[in-house]
């Protein structure tokens, strides 16, 4: 047995608190954030994984160096917003062209 509980996942209120811990960071090592919650590696590893697939926490798992990293959700919720404002505007300025290219023919 690799000493893993599997009612550890389950632990009411365990991804309000992973994400309670892991929000001040920019970058976080998991084993920190074990240490902090008193679980295994692993058990915080495979629910920081999941909390991240579930977009409920923007981020990635850098498992080669055993790091979180923390990205703002506003920022690149911004990001994605403008460009497809820009890609909107791009297109209209396209048909405008086309219209007046279609006139010179």
């Amino acid at each position: 047995s690799s000493g893993i509980n599997a009612e550890w996942p389950l632990r009411p209120g365990l991804e309000k608190n992973l994400v309670r811990i892991i929000e001040p960071y920019s970058r976080v090592q998991i084993a920190h954030v074990a240490e902090t919650i008193s679980l295994p590696y692993e058990v915080v590893e495979k629910k920081l994984s999941q909390i991240i697939l579930d977009k409920k926490f923007s981020g990635i798992l850098d498992q080669g160096s055993g790091v979180l990293i923390v990205y703002d959700g506003s920022e690149s919720d911004q990001t994605y917003t403008y460009a497809l404002d820009t890609i909107t505007h791009m297109g209209k300025v396209v048909d405008v062209l086309f219209k007046k290219a279609q006139k010179l023919s």
